[in-house]
């Protein structure tokens, strides 16, 4: 019988952490290695310590994240696959414990952001912490019953807490994009199912540059998803660079025209890659 090779999907946080719960969602065969920073997920990818590598983009709540557009350059990775993640801020506690026992709630800020309204409602004192996994895993060691943790279902299961409040979010509709990046692109097959591109680019100092290189996607009806712009660290601030996400692939004939369009008007284009679309994009 042939040896089976685990495959390996790199992230960042710690074990339990919610990108490590979308990693378990959206890859379940495989094992989830953390990293402490974003830069290590590319480096775990680039030197094939992972397989994959999996990164947040957005949230519907809290936006981009933003220290994510100055990694890409000089990378030399692909995104192959987006994944969209509901979120959900469970409230956990030792067991045994009672919700009007509860002072103290500790978590992320982003968490604790998204769970504002009804953390108001409790009148309790919030902490911040580095990570929501990090804060379960410190209530479960405390083992105080006045002291609570924002975390993910996962973490709550791992750290041996009880689930005394469930979806805390004020917004049930709160959704994170995950990106999957690896060292070969994905090649999809339009036909099969929608594909889109992402890509990095920084426009010629001429007037109106931004206005003509967009202009060949409207010209050529090529859907614009998104559009961000960035500063790079440590260039000048007349220096911006931009990502965008289109439907389509760089095959398709008025793409193509598009790009064409969009090179005249730019110092430099980088593919980031082509993918399909995941499932919810298009509700």
């Amino acid at each position: 019988m042939p040896d089976t090779v685990t495959k390996i999907i790199a992230f960042q946080g710690v074990n339990a952490a919610h990108t490590d719960l979308a990693c378990r969602k959206a890859y379940p065969g495989l094992t989830t290695l953390p990293c402490h920073t974003f830069d290590e997920v590319f480096d775990a990818v680039e030197t094939s310590k992972a397989d994959m590598g999996m990164i947040p983009i957005e949230n519907s709540q809290a936006g981009r994240v933003a220290e994510i557009h100055n990694l890409w350059p000089g990378k030399n990775v692909y995104i192959v696959a987006e994944h969209f993640q509901a979120i959900a801020h469970h409230l956990f506690v030792p067991a045994g414990a009672l919700l009007e026992n509860v002072k103290d709630v500790y978590s992320h800020p982003q968490a604790l952001m998204q769970c504002r309204r009804s953390l108001k409602k409790m009148a309790v004192n919030i902490h911040n912490y580095m990570d929501t996994a990090l804060a379960a895993r410190d209530v479960a060691n405390w083992n105080d019953p006045s002291k609570a943790a924002l975390a993910s279902e996962l973490a709550g299961e791992i750290y041996g807490l009880e689930n005394i409040q469930p979806n805390m979010e004020d917004s049930h509709d709160n959704t994170t994009v995950f990106v999957t990046i690896a060292k070969e692109p994905a090649n999809p097959d339009p036909l099969k199912q929608p594909v889109i591109t992402s890509l990095l680019f920084s426009v010629r100092n001429i007037p109106a540059a931004l206005y003509k290189a967009l202009g060949g996607f409207a010209t050529n009806a090529v859907n614009l998803i998104k559009l961000e712009s960035y500063i790079p660290v440590g260039v000048s601030p007349q220096t911006a660079k931009f990502f965008i996400t289109f439907e389509g692939h760089t095959r398709d004939a008025n793409v193509q025209l598009a790009l064409e369009e969009l090179d005249f008007y730019c110092e430099n284009i980088a593919v980031l890659g082509e993918y399909y679309a995941a499932p919810q994009r298009f509700r």
